[in-house]
């Protein structure tokens, strides 16, 4: 199905413009190194650099491809694509990435306490947004322009 590869394609868009807003963001490259540091058992920031970016790269292209099959479900499920399945989509999508980070690695994340917890979980929302914001709008221009 030419849908799966349109997601990763629309995935590397939104990774790039998420990284972007990361940058800007007190937290932003905490998440990726909260990843690593969980792998490897140490802090986020003494996690090694190129893992935390394998677990970035790699979650956000996984996250494409979810949004696919979740879309194709709720396509399913509303009979047809609509603003509504999208929507759907979106929401279930951005609930799991968020909820994801906050309920298993952020809590295993060794040296993150209180208040910078607090601001990586806050960052890390505000990036997941962002990469549907872009990953959505993409799959579907991508959708339309080769079909």
């Amino acid at each position: 199905m030419v849908r799966f590869p349109i997601g990763l394609l629309a995935a590397v868009v939104a990774l790039l413009v998420m990284d972007q807003v990361m940058a800007r963001l007190p937290e932003g490259s905490t998440p990726p190194r909260v990843a690593a540091g969980v792998l490897t058992g140490t802090r986020p920031d003494d996690a090694p650099a190129r893992l935390a970016a394998f677990a970035h790269y790699g979650a956000g292209m996984g996250t494409g491809l979810l949004f696919v099959y979740f879309s194709l479900v709720a396509e399913w499920l509303f009979g047809g694509g609509s603003v509504v399945s999208v929507a759907a989509t979106t929401l279930v999508v951005y609930v799991l990435m968020v909820a994801f980070f906050l309920l298993v690695p952020l809590p295993r994340a060794r040296g993150l306490r209180g208040p910078r917890r607090r601001g990586t979980a806050r960052d890390w929302a505000i990036a997941a947004a962002v990469y549907l914001a872009v990953l959505v709008p993409a799959v579907a221009g991508i959708t339309l322009a080769v079909s």
